[in-house]
């Protein structure tokens, strides 16, 4: 991202590296404490399920909008692979409007239904559902613009530097 300089980057991605960590040890802890709970204890207790569920649910998505690297998603690298560079920066283009439109058109019944869930809580917890869910729509945010940045450096030439030197 042009914008932004390279060290800020460098250090919000960390950062978002730490939170996913974070959610990954609270996951973790949970479940530890469900298993002494239940099988040591004999005291079964509900919040654990709670927090795992959570935390997973908000790592896929944190991981997958703020720490996960263009290079690193899954792509079909039979058909990608192999593409010669000026059609594999036109499917970049296409895939990344793909993505920006579909997000985008879908952004306002999320965002919708998101604060509708206001009214609804956990069962343990009591946590508003619309906190919970807010991670979906920080995700397809990050999506959109993300694949937007994609197709813009495709369109543009910027994208595969290493294609145009081979």
């Amino acid at each position: 991202m042009a914008f932004v300089p390279r060290p800020a980057l460098g250090w919000l991605h960390r950062r978002a590296e730490n939170v996913l960590a974070a959610l990954l040890a609270a996951m973790f802890i949970a479940f530890i404490i469900q298993i002494v709970m239940r099988y040591v204890v004999n005291r079964p207790v509900g919040w654990t399920t709670e927090v795992s569920t959570l935390a997973w649910l908000w790592g896929i998505l944190w991981g997958a909008a703020f720490v996960l690297r263009d290079e690193e998603e899954i792509r079909f690298d039979i058909v990608y692979g192999p593409l010669p560079p000026v059609l594999r920066r036109l499917a970049d283009v296409i895939t990344g409007l793909s993505v920006v439109a579909v997000f985008g058109w879908s952004l306002p019944a999320v965002y919708d239904y998101v604060t509708f869930m206001k009214v609804e809580r956990s069962a343990y917890l009591g946590i508003r559902f619309d906190l919970l869910y807010s991670i979906y729509l920080a995700f397809a945010l990050a999506m959109m613009v993300r694949h937007g940045w994609i197709a813009w450096q495709a369109a543009t030439g910027r994208r595969h530097a290493a294609d145009r030197a081979a």
